[in-house]
């Protein structure tokens, strides 16, 4: 159970060290196309969370062992996705000024790795909540969240990277490897 405070912890701390760290310059910034797409998501996770925590029942070893697998390499596959962005990599869709298109590393397998690690820790936070109520009301709203903050960033890349973004669309998968 310790080590599940400290995984939320430690999620909540990153994203907000994010937040604050990683929002687009006014100086640097080429475009800025959010259409409110951040705070979308930031409302889905809090309510999510809180609805999920409400519903939730008390956490076995059971679903703490397949939630917290997911937790953890959620955390590593966002950070690999943001680190490898580096400074391109805003919490805001924003393209830099020196922005160019990222189509390797973990970007070779999928368009969008940090979403792919951010489902995979919101559905093992809700798996370890050992509730399919919890399940449904932290997943759904934040999955649908994502989608839609992927619609902007594509529509954003697309303008901006125009056929390149193009061709890369139908070499990769959004979300999951092979699938989706």
């Amino acid at each position: 159970m310790s080590s599940l405070i400290l995984l939320s912890l430690t999620y909540a701390v990153s994203e907000f060290m994010l937040m604050f760290i990683k929002r687009s310059k006014k100086g640097s910034v080429k475009t800025r196309r959010d259409r409110g797409s951040l705070i979308f998501l930031w409302m889905m996770i809090i309510v999510g969370f809180t609805s999920g925590f409400f519903m939730s029942k008390p956490a076995n070893n059971f679903w703490l062992g397949f939630g917290l697998p997911l937790i953890i390499g959620g955390l590593v596959i966002r950070w690999i996705a943001i680190l490898q962005l580096g400074n391109s990599f805003t919490v805001d869709v924003a393209i830099n000024k020196d922005a160019d298109l990222k189509t390797d590393g973990i970007y070779e397998k999928v368009r969008h790795p940090s979403y792919s690690g951010m489902l995979m820790i919101i559905t093992g936070f809700s798996v370890t909540m050992s509730s399919f109520s919890s399940f449904l009301v932290l997943v759904i709203p934040v999955t649908i969240a994502v989608l839609y903050r992927i619609g902007v960033e594509e529509s954003a890349l697309l303008n901006e990277f125009g056929e390149r973004y193009g061709k890369y669309i139908k070499a990769t998968k959004r979300l999951i490897p092979w699938i989706y």
